[in-house]
């Protein structure tokens, strides 16, 4: 049992090894860009081509470009669709705009509707014309709810 423990132990670390030595600028460009072939992020895909995208960023942060010049880089060779979420400009400005706009028109649905609920709340003057037989029915209700 515990020699089995301890292999998993080993295992874990041999694996998880070279993700704690990577560099944090690294990462952040793999969670920023899609893999072309598997449409998911570089981060997760073992592809091949995710395999060469990967070995491309490193050996570019080593060579000392920024992180945003190897993206714009990834951009040329693959097209825009390599990265993650759409540029903020143009017809990728929907996809910011639309959720916002969509969380606003949902904000002032409810309070119009909060609103309206409100304005149609019976007032405490309204509910004090009760007949006194309802008021005695409510009063026995409520003392043997109370024991």
């Amino acid at each position: 049992m515990i020699a089995r423990v301890l292999a998993a132990a080993a295992i874990a670390l041999t694996l998880a090894a070279p993700a704690l030595g990577a560099d944090p600028r690294e990462q952040q460009i793999e969670n920023r860009v899609m893999c072309p072939t598997c449409h998911q992020l570089l981060a997760l895909s073992h592809s091949p081509i995710a395999e060469r995208m990967r070995t491309f960023i490193r050996t570019q942060l080593a060579a000392g470009e920024s992180p945003q010049a190897i993206e714009r880089e990834l951009v040329d060779q693959f097209g825009p669709a390599v990265l993650a979420s759409p540029p903020a400009r143009g017809f990728g400005l929907l996809a910011w705009l639309i959720p916002v706009g969509g969380a606003a028109g949902a904000a002032a649905a409810v309070f119009a509707c909060a609103r309206a609920w409100r304005r149609r709340a019976p007032d405490a003057a309204e509910c004090a014309d009760l007949s006194p037989e309802l008021l005695r029915r409510l009063d026995l209700e409520l003392a043997a709810y109370d024991e």
